[in-house]
């Protein structure tokens, strides 16, 4: 990959902040259902309401299902928060982000008279937290920054000599 980033200092500084906060978020989401053992999507699936509501309660209901997709969430949020923290395959990273929060938001979207057991930290219409953390993704995604400071710049580099 050959790109040309010519950031200013101030918008290279912010976007890395950027990826650091999502990383962090996700890392974080991550290592929680890590340490606690006993955690698993059952009850944010059977809470899912919406057009895919019977598509997650059929997720949840099936054992087999259930156990692979508390295994994906568990690692998936940690390897993403990790890519994105390190800038290390940080687009594949938000990609994966962006897969996750887009689950995330079909589970429980936030439509008129959706309540969920879950609490919020507001009321929203149609734009919630998920939403526009994809949209910062997608900042990420087409103004990269790990190829400047990041484990990509490296790896890149690596490739580049074979």
């Amino acid at each position: 990959m050959n790109e040309q980033t010519s950031y200013s200092r101030a918008q290279t500084f912010w976007l890395v902040i950027l990826r650091l906060l999502i990383g962090w978020h996700f890392l974080y989401e991550g290592i929680v259902k890590i340490l606690n053992s006993g955690w698993s999507a059952y009850p944010y699936l059977m809470d899912s309401q919406g057009f895919f509501a019977e598509y997650f309660h059929n997720l949840a209901s099936d054992p087999g299902f259930l156990a692979v997709s508390n295994y994906i969430n568990i690692y998936g949020l940690t390897l993403i928060g990790l890519g994105l923290i390190l800038g290390c395959f940080s687009r594949v990273a938000s990609v994966g982000g962006i897969v996750f929060l887009a689950l995330y938001y079909l589970s429980h979207p936030p439509f008129i008279g959706a309540t969920y057991m879950m609490p919020t930290e507001g009321s929203y219409l149609w734009i919630d937290k998920n939403m526009i953390e994809m949209g910062a993704l997608m900042v990420l995604i087409y103004f990269p920054t790990s190829q400047i400071i990041g484990l990509d710049r490296y790896i890149n580099k690596l490739f580049k000599r074979k």
